[in-house]
């Protein structure tokens, strides 16, 4: 069921409290089996750890692509807070990277002790989906421009929702990893280390480019990025990462007796470093 025109806090004992009425036009819930987990242990392996044979990525979050409820701060605005002050909505905000479709991508998210409200959600979405309304919905999938999961443990696109996990614990940190498979087209989470299974499938079939998201419902609640990884492009690529890593600094770049393109090219890199 939707919530419009209220306020969404948490109050001393830790409970939520919305004040708001409610919305009859709310999506069905589709509920299917819940998933089976890809391992069983919750410390992973070497061999579990997505795309560990890759590079660091390093995007973050697009200060000119978010809801007006959204505060940024730390080292590279990494740590985003949602509602600063008290929520009658729900604030979202997209990366900066754009996820290419042969290419896979590694990311994740630590969402500190404040866990609870009508929605917290994580997944990617197009530059059409919005980042702000005015009522608490699961904003990240509230249409065909979204795919993502809320806290509640539920999936969510084009309006509709499946269970997928168990709900998160409420005022408990957790960390969220998202693994984008463009070449397949998947996208999968892992919960605390431990893979959820194929969360969505057919992503490569979008026309539209997509980016990591979130967002929130709940008043005074953060999230903040965590390892970012990516596959390589190429062996080009792979050369260019491994070239980048010896280089300390762009003089010592600068020095090296190379084409003007290629120091370009190796820069480009080393920002991503």
């Amino acid at each position: 069921m939707g919530l419009v025109g209220g306020r969404e806090v948490m109050n001393g004992d830790g409970e939520t409290t919305t004040l708001a009425e409610t919305d009859d036009d709310a999506a069905v819930v589709v509920r299917s089996d819940e998933k089976t987990p890809c391992i069983t242990n919750p410390v992973m392996t070497n061999s579990d750890i997505p795309l560990l044979d890759s590079c660091d990525d390093d995007w973050t979050w697009n200060v000119r692509e978010k809801s007006h409820e959204v505060k940024l701060s730390g080292t590279q605005n990494r740590i985003v807070q949602f509602h600063p002050n008290w929520s009658n909505g729900t604030a979202g905000i997209r990366g900066t990277k754009i996820l290419q479709r042969g290419a896979r991508y590694y990311w994740e998210i630590v969402i500190p002790s404040r866990v609870f409200g009508t929605s917290m959600m994580l997944g990617v979405g197009t530059q059409k989906a919005r980042l702000h309304i005015d009522a608490f919905v699961n904003i990240i999938g509230e249409d065909d421009q979204g795919w993502g999961l809320s806290h509640r443990g539920l999936l969510w696109h084009d309006g509709k929702s499946r269970k997928y996990t168990k709900p998160f614990k409420e005022n408990e940190s957790t960390k969220i990893g998202i693994l984008f498979d463009g070449i397949k087209g998947t996208l999968t989470y892992y919960k605390d280390g431990v893979c959820l299974g194929e969360a969505f499938t057919g992503l490569n079939h979008v026309k539209e480019d997509l980016y990591p998201m979130v967002a929130s419902t709940a008043a005074r609640t953060e999230m903040r990025i965590g390892a970012r990884k990516r596959s390589y492009s190429s062996l080009q690529d792979r050369c260019r990462v491994l070239i980048a890593k010896r280089l300390r600094t762009r003089k010592c770049l600068e020095v090296l007796l190379l084409p003007k393109q290629l120091k370009i090219y190796i820069a480009d890199c080393m920002q991503t470093q």
